[in-house]
């Protein structure tokens, strides 16, 4: 059996998965897909990755908090900024009116919320900075319920582990998907957002619902939310590793900060 530090945690594997998360932060996307040494690396770092975050971070703690003179000048857009399907085009021409988020899979009680339903709800506001992988952060203010909110609603089965997001936006006609467990769905300042910076949620930021896991890197953050499904595992949903950038370009499953 190889011998372990103090942590439980194997030195050489923590000093593997840093240096995995600085690279990802550091490097751009398209040198990501390309580089198929570091694709190698990142995913034998993940699993490291994510014990050396549950062993020595708190991922109940906070992520810090902001003023309002702290809000970027500029919050670049990436990604999808503007979902080019029928539906979603229809459904921002009419301001989103006739819209509904479901919420389904392993619940009691599946739900289907409209916009005016989710803005009624009490909500959290959050200036908090936003870090992309491509390298660049900005400091935006966020509003609208907590996730807790609705998965308490919906009441969770006992199997429920991951919280999948089902968006309106697509890849060369995959639609968008992403996943988080249950530590982050219930984080206090993991929320459903539908404003920024004091107005509704713009089309190019996710409108009309993003989520914002502020203890996640940004690809994790999903935009053009349409159904949020409770689900035991993400074998069946993509390519099973739990989001689109995940099955794709290799990037890892849990981006915690």
């Amino acid at each position: 059996m190889r011998r372990n530090n103090s942590m439980g945690v194997p030195r050489r594997k923590l000093i593997g998965a840093a240096a995995a998360s600085a690279g990802l932060v550091l490097s751009g996307c398209d040198r990501l897909n390309e580089n198929s040494a570091f694709r190698s690396v990142l995913r034998s770092a993940e699993d490291a990755n994510r014990a050396a975050h549950r062993l020595l971070v708190d991922r109940s703690a906070l992520a810090r908090e902001f003023t309002q003179g702290d809000l970027s000048p500029e919050f670049r857009m990436n990604g999808t900024i503007n979902p080019s399907s029928q539906s979603y085009q229809t459904h921002a021409a009419e301001k989103f009116v006739n819209w509904r988020l479901q919420v389904n899979g392993l619940v009691q009680r599946p739900m289907s919320l409209s916009l005016a339903q989710l803005t009624s709800m009490p909500a959290r506001e959050q200036i908090t900075r936003h870090d992309c992988v491509e390298g660049w952060s900005a400091i935006g203010k966020w509003r609208g319920p907590p996730l807790s909110l609705l998965l308490k609603s919906a009441g969770l089965l006992p199997a429920a582990r991951f919280i999948v997001f089902h968006c309106a936006d697509d890849f060369d006609g995959t639609p968008y998907y992403e996943s988080i467990d249950l530590i982050d769905a219930f984080h206090p300042q993991t929320i459903l957002a539908w404003s920024m910076n004091g107005a509704q949620l713009p089309v190019g930021h996710g409108a009309p619902l993003r989520l914002r896991a502020e203890r996640q890197l940004g690809y994790k953050h999903a935009k053009y939310i349409m159904r949020i499904e409770a689900a035991e595992s993400l074998s069946d949903i993509g390519g099973g590793k739990g989001g689109y950038w995940e099955d794709v370009a290799d990037y890892e499953w849990y981006a915690g900060i």
